[in-house]
């Protein structure tokens, strides 16, 4: 069994779920650090990968969600597993089903230490980042997001973040960033008029200081796209949004997985009040009740 590399930062440790169901019913993409009961669900379990073999258990899970579920195309070294070359410098997050083991969810984080050491991070290839310059030393990137279709249920999210939460306390971490997608058919609307559409509703509520922002290397061409329609993100970026996080900029258009994706910041200090003292308790290794 090949053993990873020594990680560049401290890993999170497996502790209790610091967050209630309150906070659980606020919201879906709330942060929670690991043996959790999910609603409607058994125990799941989150660890970050160690040895090879559990980096590939997450790159599978990844190809059967974002190829045979969402048609993406990858140029992949592995038949039926998503591997890109961001991977081998990615420290990465797993949630396990209690009883079967099996990997249903997975985050793959990259370090400043490891973005230095790779020459840019995944978002440098769809986004000119130079207006975040200043922030690199204490940014990780946040990829490769995605649950498998049979445990989407909020534990999962809530396992995952709370790792996250307590791996960016540990290392005195301050900025999270990431490129959220939304699918070219969304809500039934097709031809990337969902993604105008709310587009056009964030950059009036939660687009970011004009300091932080950057702009798409493909852009998806939104002034020729229908962008009245009244569409939903997508979960996952509603969660973001609910957590304090801000557009940076107008989408990309990403070919291979057909997809606009937005670039999105979170930052520590911005978080509402009633999450940042969950955060807080999650960094610290607090265990409260689930």
């Amino acid at each position: 069994m090949k053993e990873l590399p020594n990680p560049t930062f401290a890993l999170s440790q497996i502790v209790s779920s610091p967050f209630s169901r309150g906070l659980l019913h606020q919201s879906s993409h709330a942060v929670s650090a690991a043996a959790v009961q999910g609603p409607g669900a058994g125990k799941i379990l989150v660890q970050w990968a160690r040895h090879q073999d559990e980096v590939r258990q997450a790159q599978r899970l990844r190809y059967q969600v974002f190829a045979l579920e969402m048609g993406a195309t990858l140029s992949t070294i592995v038949p039926g597993h998503d591997i890109d070359l961001f991977d081998d410098y990615c420290e990465h997050l797993l949630v396990r089903d209690a009883q079967s083991h099996a990997v249903i969810g997975t985050y793959r984080v990259l370090t400043p230490t490891q973005a230095k050491r790779v020459g840019s991070t995944y978002s440098d290839t769809e986004f000119d980042l130079t207006r975040l310059r200043s922030l690199r030393g204490r940014m990780v990137e946040l990829g490769r997001s995605c649950v498998h279709a049979d445990h989407r249920h909020g534990g999962v999210i809530l396992a995952l973040w709370g790792a996250l939460a307590e791996f960016m306390g540990r290392n005195q971490l301050d900025t999270m960033i990431g490129c959220a997608s939304i699918p070219m058919q969304h809500q039934g609307v097709s031809s990337g008029q969902a993604a105008a559409s709310i587009w056009r509703q964030l950059r009036q509520t939660h687009l970011a200081a004009i300091e932080y922002r950057v702009t798409p290397r493909l852009a998806l061409p939104v002034e020729q796209l229908d962008d009245s329609l009244q569409v939903e993100p997508p979960a996952l970026i509603k969660g973001y949004l609910r957590l304090g996080a801000k557009v940076l900029g107008a989408p990309a258009w990403d070919p291979d997985f057909n997809s606009a994706d937005l670039p999105m910041m979170m930052r520590i200090a911005d978080l509402p009040p009633r999450f940042l003292k969950h955060f807080s308790a999650a960094a610290s290794g607090r265990v409260a009740s689930a």
